[in-house]
This record gives structure tokens, C-alpha cells and sequence, in this order.
């Protein structure tokens, strides 16, 4: 069986919606949608079931669910023990949580193959949740995040600050008005729910509430509103002029961290690897 097929099998049950799914793995809704019907067709179950606006697992895919956790971890550590197992070759497993550093994170691989040519690169988008996981179970080297988690074995690094201002897809609107209609919640971690309640502590309860920045983009671009968005993230759309900078708005700033395993055999690699991560200018 593809392990691909139980992959989006999974992002699926956490989602529960197929255009989500194809985002978070990078391929398109069809893909998703063809995949599922094909792990279905192999194990001849109804994995969901779907109405217009809702998908839930059956009880066959209920049980499902945790077997396909078991073989897409396992499989995810013996594909990083096999690679390990060849001294000659240099190897990083790299997540971060969705949007945090889209074009960041390309430029660091790129110094990366500078630096070492012969490297072994996997780098994909996870939750905080996963990112864990796999660190404390050392396959996932290095996870990017906003709140790094406390367990003893895992150590983290201060990286770059991340600078979040509020865009609009209408020019020149006042802090007022982006904020009274379409104003989409990204969720950038708790500390920045703490503090953007404590700002605008009047604010009605927005009726879309987003976890990752990337949607939000998208949908500004699609169907207008408002939102805090990392700049670095949305340069290019400024611009353009496809979207525009609330001026009176104020700016939040977040801490990220690079987070790892102190016990990883690879530690070398992964606290040289982060002295060569690109800086961000936020002034």
C-alpha cells in the first residue's frame, strides 16, 4: 500500500475537510479526493462519511485511524534510521507549523547545500502536536514554532522575531473598519490570543477563525476581509497592491523558536545548521 495514501488518509481525519487536506500536503483537492477512494477500493470500507459541510470517520475508519498513525510513524523512523545509518551521508528533518517562514526556510536550504552539498534535506509543515511528537521520538529533527513545549529532553533556540500587522484587501481602510466586518482570527499561538484580546477587548467574536496564516491569504485574495499576517509572508502581495497595510493598526510581535532533541545522535548538525538560518530585518 502507499504511504501516501495513509498520510492523506490521516490529515483528512484531523481536518475533516478535503480542501484543507490538499493545502497542508501541497497537492491538489482531486489528489485528495482520488486518494481516499483509492485506499477505500484497497481495503473495501467506507473510511467517511460525507455531507455537504461536514465529514466524519465511520467506525471503520475510526479504527483505522490509530493503525494508520502506528505505519506512517514507523515507517517515517525506518526511512531516518536507514539514511542515519549511512555515515557518509548528512541528514535533517526539518518541520515548521504552517506559513510561519515559507521563503525563509527555502533560503536556509539553500545555504544549507552551500555548506553541505551532499545533504539529505526533508523539510514539510506540521502542527505543534506532531512537531512534538516527533522530536521526543528523534524523526523529526528541528521543529520551528511560536510557544516551544516544555519536556525536558527538548531544548530550544530563539530565532527571529515575526513581525504581524493587519492587511485588508480594501485600500486605505481605518483600524475601525477592518476590524468590524470580515476581520478573519488567525491563530498565531496563545500569547497572541492573550494579547490581541487585551488590545481590542470589545472586539465581537469573528465569525471565521483560521489555524493557518496561508488559508487566510488565500481567502483575503478570494473573498476580501482582514487579518494579522506575518510580513514576510505577504510582501509580495503588498506590493502588488493586492493587499494593503491598515496603517493605524498596531503591530504584534512574536518570538519563534527553533526547537530539538539534546539526546539527537544529530545535535552537530542541528546547532550548525541554525547558526546559518537567515535573519529577518523587521525594522
Amino acid at each position: 500500500m502507499d504511504i501516501d495514501l495513509l498520510r492523506t488518509f490521516l490529515e483528512v481525519s484531523k481536518t475533516r475537510h478535503f480542501g484543507k487536506a490538499a493545502l497542508n500536503l501541497f497537492v491538489t483537492q482531486s489528489a485528495v479526493s482520488s486518494r481516499i477512494k483509492l485506499l477505500e477500493a484497497s481495503l473495501e470500507i467506507k473510511l467517511f462519511d460525507r455531507t455537504r459541510n461536514d465529514i466524519q470517520l465511520t467506525q471503520a475508519g475510526k479504527k483505522l485511524l490509530h493503525q494508520a498513525e502506528l505505519i506512517v510513524g514507523l515507517w517515517d523512523e525506518t526511512k531516518h534510521s536507514i539514511v542515519e545509518a549511512d555515515e557518509e551521508i548528512l541528514t535533517l528533518f526539518v518541520s515548521s507549523i504552517s506559513s510561519l517562514w515559507d521563503k525563509l526556510l527555502v533560503n536556509w536550504l539553500k545555504i544549507l547545500k552551500q555548506q553541505y552539498p551532499s545533504i539529505y534535506f526533508k523539510g514539510e509543515s506540521l502542527g505543534v502536536e506532531s512537531q512534538v511528537k516527533g522530536l521526543l521520538a528523534r524523526t523529526l529533527d528541528i521543529g520551528f514554532m511560536f510557544e516551544p513545549p516544555q519536556f525536558p529532553e527538548l531544548v530550544f533556540k530563539e530565532m527571529n522575531m515575526v513581525e504581524l500587522i493587519l492587511v485588508s484587501s480594501i485600500k486605505n481602510q481605518s483600524l475601525v473598519e477592518a476590524l468590524d466586518k470580515g476581520y478573519i482570527m488567525v491563530e498565531w499561538g496563545t500569547s497572541f490570543l492573550v494579547e490581541h484580546t487585551r488590545v481590542f477587548p470589545n472586539l465581537a467574536q469573528p465569525m471565521i477563525h483560521l489555524y493557518f496564516g496561508r488559508w487566510a491569504v488565500d481567502y483575503l485574495l478570494l473573498a476580501g476581509g482582514s487579518a494579522y499576517l506575518a510580513r514576510n509572508m505577504i510582501e509580495d502581495h503588498l506590493e502588488k497592491k493586492q493587499l494593503f497595510r491598515v496603517n493605524d493598526a498596531p503591530v504584534f510581535y512574536k518570538q519563534s523558536f527553533a526547537v530539538y532533541n539534546k539526546k539527537n545522535k544529530n545535535i552537530n548538525l542541528i546547532e550548525k545548521s541554525l547558526e546559518l538560518f537567515p535573519v529577518i530585518d523587521n525594522e
